[in-house]
């Protein structure tokens, strides 16, 4: 094929935003049982949530029409399903009520509503076989409050009982099989479930109450515990990062006992950041034995180790495996690869053979797909910080000689999460157009152990504006970018990490904030309670440290952004505001910056229609251009 000489940032492409849009569809919560395997899966093209059930080959939509399946428990939501007897029960997205559905005959018999609690959300949802009975997080507004706490709810008639309160918060019931004992997670503010929870058991009484409730692990502080897990066996496992790393360990008498030598030479997380109900980043399996997803430099891989220690890899074609479930002859997960989209994986247990049941297309042929450089560079304080380099790739189109490719810098949300190295269909829509694309994992994400996950504490604006601007040296310096054309965009948490990389003058040629934060302290004093104390740790005290609340917002530093800005917001996003984003507009406005601003009035925080995605894409696009001309 001949290659014709084009500026960068200026490729024709045939992959448009409309396909990158709608290529984003994704799958979560896998769910092993009635013969097969369940899982969510989400179609941007009508933004629901779907309940797909694979059964003897085939795989099929069992959720009505009028139906979307997910949890607002958090915002964030997860754990909007779980098998039953006889079918499922989810949650349903417009009203947050629960339904049972049957799977007889799922098209003849509709999904019947089991609780009607309107002013209480639902998620986490565990199905208690001995009660015929579904454990959920109740998440309760109303009068001012906001209130959590675990409930039992039957199946069949929707009576509801309390079976644990007083905790701010809650996540991961877990039965044993026997339906004899419980354990869940749960924490205080102004904690974080990524800073310090507590692990809690008890055992089911005569009249379905709990009794002998005790704190296994995690009194002391200074501790993470998530997804509390039962053997077959009834042993009971949690993943804790006392040690600096989270990893398995199991409860012996009333504590939580490392696991004699199996993790003492292998520091990695195994889990990310819990932002999410319903996570399930590994299970117990045979004699002992645990399936792991094990986060290695970015990388999410999957793990299987026996109760000696010895390991086996699977999936070895997938760079991030996560959401696993097993049945007596297979595990599955949702597996991504940086060349396809993301696939339903079901493995052999004894070859390790592995069939994809859905997802997984080849979107783009192997030669148009950029793929991710894992890159480490130097961040401030001599510490070292990660990244994923994608160069700029069209078979048809090259750069002019002694030029360099512009770079966009993404900056994750969260901002305790992370970034991995998949396919993601808008990243290839800008290598498509002759872009670089670095994606930070700066100090602070997940994925690299506890001490990097907390070097954001107080330092939010500033660790991560460091490594986004020495991720830019490190690669002109390798002679990959052109640094005197680079842009800086990033959603939520994202966004206000590069409206402070603009504020502090770094030298990017402009940037996009995605519903992205602009004033720290109006955020904390709208937003919900699972992150109303989440700006105390990441900034510090509102009323002690108000001055660095101040220097820390971008929209009272409008002043020294000098570049072009374009936003995007989400009309009935319930996180950032609409009013934040617009005020910070306005202030870039007055000091005579070139700024647009998109508000698509039905997205809320994330945005999720296909339309919307696309034209957001292509309004990004077309700004750097101009730009670049």
């Amino acid at each position: 094929m001949t290659m014709t000489e084009t500026p960068y940032g200026f490729w024709p492409s045939d992959w448009t935003a409309e396909q990158a849009a709608s290529s984003s569809r994704d799958f979560a919560e896998l769910r092993a049982g009635h013969g097969g395997l369940f899982w969510i899966q989400f179609d941007p093209t009508d933004g629901r949530c779907t309940l797909w059930y694979w059964l003897g080959g085939t795989a099929s939509c069992i959720t009505p029409g009028e139906f979307s399946l997910r949890s607002r428990v958090y915002e964030y939501g997860g754990g909007a399903f779980c098998l039953t007897q006889d079918g499922v029960v989810f949650v349903n997205e417009r009203d947050q009520q629960i339904y049972r559905q049957s799977l007889s005959d799922v098209w003849a018999s509709p999904p019947v509503v089991i609780t009607s609690r309107n002013e209480s959300r639902f998620g986490d949802l565990q199905f208690d076989r001995r009660r015929n009975a579904v454990i959920a997080v109740e998440e309760t507004q109303g009068q001012g409050r906001v209130e959590h706490r675990l409930v039992s709810i039957q199946v069949h008639d929707g009576q509801r009982s309390v079976l644990a309160e007083g905790a701010d918060f809650y996540a991961s019931p877990a039965l044993d099989t026997a339906g004899e004992h419980l354990a869940w997670i749960q924490w205080q503010r102004p904690e974080q479930p990524w800073t310090e929870t507590t692990l809690w058991l008890a055992e089911y009484q005569s009249d379905g109450q709990l009794g002998g409730v005790r704190c296994l692990a995690g009194e002391s502080g200074g501790e993470s515990l998530q997804q509390p897990r039962f053997a077959e066996d009834g042993s009971l496992y949690c993943l804790s990062d006392f040690d600096g790393w989270w990893q398995p360990w199991r409860a012996k008498g009333d504590a939580l006992v490392p696991m004699a030598g199996r993790f003492a030479d292998r520091r990695f997380d195994h889990a990310p950041a819990p932002w999410q109900l319903g996570t399930i980043s590994y299970l117990p399996i045979d004699e002992g034995g645990l399936l792991l997803t094990r986060m290695v430099d970015g990388y999410a891989l999957l793990v299987e180790q026996d109760a000696d220690g010895k390991e086996r890899q699977l999936a070895k074609e997938y760079s991030r495996c996560r959401q696993l479930a097993a049945d007596a002859h297979r595990y599955y997960c949702i597996g991504s690869s940086p060349t396809q989209a993301p696939a339903v994986l079901a493995i052999e247990r004894s070859s390790g053979t592995m069939d994809v049941l859905a997802g997984g297309e080849q979107l783009l042929s192997v030669d148009q797909v950029s793929r991710p450089q894992p890159f480490a560079f130097p961040g401030g304080q001599g510490e070292v910080a990660h990244a994923f380099f994608y160069p700029p790739v069209n078979p048809r189109h090259l750069g002019p000689p002694n030029t360099k490719p512009p770079l966009v810098v993404f900056m994750h949300g969260g901002p305790t999460s992370a970034s991995y190295p998949v396919f993601d269909p808008r990243i290839q829509y800008w290598t498509q157009r002759g872009f670089a694309v670095a994606d930070i994992n700066y100090r602070g994400s997940s994925g690299f152990g506890r001490a990097y996950r907390h070097r954001l504490r107080f330092q939010w604006g500033v660790v991560d504006v460091e490594d986004a601007v020495a991720a830019v040296q490190s690669l002109a310096a390798r002679g990959l970018i052109d640094d005197t054309r680079t842009f800086i965009r990033g959603s939520s948490a994202g966004g206000y990490s590069a409206l402070c990389a603009l504020a502090a003058g770094s030298g990017f040629t402009g940037g996009a904030s995605l519903y992205g934060v602009s004033d720290p302290l109006a955020l904390r004093r709208v937003t919900h309670k699972f992150e109303a104390d989440y700006l105390d740790w990441l900034i510090g005290d509102p009323e002690a440290d108000a001055d660095c609340f101040r220097e820390r917002a971008p929209l009272h530093n409008a002043a020294s952004i000098k570049v072009p800005v374009i936003f995007f917001q989400g009309g009935r996003d319930a996180v950032v505001l609409p009013e934040q984003t617009e005020s910070m507009v306005d202030a870039l406005v007055e000091q005579g910056v070139e700024v647009e601003y998109r508000l698509y009035p039905e997205e809320r925080h994330g945005f999720r229609n296909a339309a919307n995605l696309a034209d957001a894409l292509e309004k990004e696009c077309a700004f750097y251009q101009r730009l670049l001309a």
